[in-house]
């Protein structure tokens, strides 16, 4: 079993689909050098630029090829570096690609997948360290992906290739270097949840790069006494509402945790649906509504830490308002 990166596990993934089907191609902003976080390296040495394209800095022009690609039958891959330079691309990904089937009564597919690195890029500052996901996850006709771990960084990139409509895919911008074991072959479902770590006491949701954290404030929690299941969330749209369900009703308390502000966050659908379903008490975890900062602490402020989880996880459990820091 491969112990590979998560760029170099999303870069495998990209090659085999490029090897068993001609009609997928990447475009984007230094895809040619292989990507600013090595996700590309050494595709266009064997696939050519004519399949790996090297396009101007427009954001616009770039998603609007795309998507001009889609519907004449590429399967485009679509690098926009990071999520918060895809804002200049909205109107292409919202109102053309998102659209488009629904439009024209399914003659028109937009089989495109859209990279879109999310969240907090250390020392990067607010117009680069964004979690975005729950603006698309509104959106009708778009799929939703925020992987976590390499192998699911290369699952859920195929899956996210094959599928018939557009899929935003966020990778997370500082789990670019993380390694872990890559099954060959490995394979993963949109739409399917994964759960991380068993646990009977409260439930735990959450997806990116918030998954290890989780881990770390639940191994935390199990030596206070307490088991916490953590459920790796892995597509946000559609979401996994039956593991998640499911598992609730095992546990009675669910707790969702994202890296992404907490207002108006995708974590408020997840507690909304689970309290309407099962009326068990719900709480969530986010960041504040600031920008992040460029300074480390103010950059801290905004970030989640295990053991701000593990303080929630104690004023959830024991209701001891002292013990608690998120607002």
């Amino acid at each position: 079993m491969a112990l590979i990166n998560y760029a170099q596990a999303a870069c495998q993934a990209l090659a085999e689909a490029m090897r068993a089907d001609g009609r997928v191609v990447a475009l984007g902003e230094d895809v040619g050098r292989g990507g600013i976080f090595g996700q590309y390296r050494g595709l266009q040495q064997e696939f050519g630029a004519a399949r790996v394209i090297d396009t101007p800095i427009s954001e616009a022009t770039i998603m609007g090829a795309a998507v001009g690609m889609a519907l004449t039958g590429l399967r485009p891959v679509v690098e926009m570096r990071v999520v918060d330079f895809a804002l200049c691309a909205i109107d292409e990904i919202v109102n053309q690609a998102a659209k488009n089937r629904y439009m024209f009564g399914g003659q028109g597919r937009v089989p495109l997948v859209a990279r879109l690195p999310i969240g907090i890029w250390s020392g990067s500052a607010a117009q680069h360290s964004q979690s975005l996901e729950a603006w698309f996850a509104h959106i009708p006709g778009l799929v939703v992906v925020a992987p976590a771990t390499p192998a699911d960084n290369y699952a859920l990139l195929a899956a996210a290739i094959a599928c018939g409509d557009p899929v935003i895919y966020m990778e997370h911008k500082e789990l670019w270097g993380i390694e872990g074991e890559v099954p060959p072959q490995h394979a993963a479902a949109l739409g399917k949840a994964r759960i991380a770590r068993d646990g009977t006491d409260l439930t735990l949701v959450t997806w990116s790069s918030m998954l290890s954290p989780a881990l770390v404030a639940a191994e935390q929690a199990a030596q206070q006494g307490v088991s916490v299941e953590v459920i790796d969330l892995r597509t946000i749209w559609p979401w996994d509402r039956e593991t998640v369900l499911a598992s609730a009703a095992r546990s009675g308390r669910l707790l969702v945790a994202h890296e992404a502000v907490r207002a108006a966050g995708f974590g408020a659908e997840v507690t909304a649906t689970v309290a309407e379903e099962l009326g068990i008490p719900v709480r969530r975890v986010g960041a504040p509504r600031i920008p992040v900062g460029y300074a480390r602490t103010l950059e801290d402020v905004a970030r989640i830490s295990a053991e701000k989880l593990l303080q929630e996880l104690n004023f959830f459990l024991c209701g001891d308002s002292h013990s608690r820091s998120i607002a």
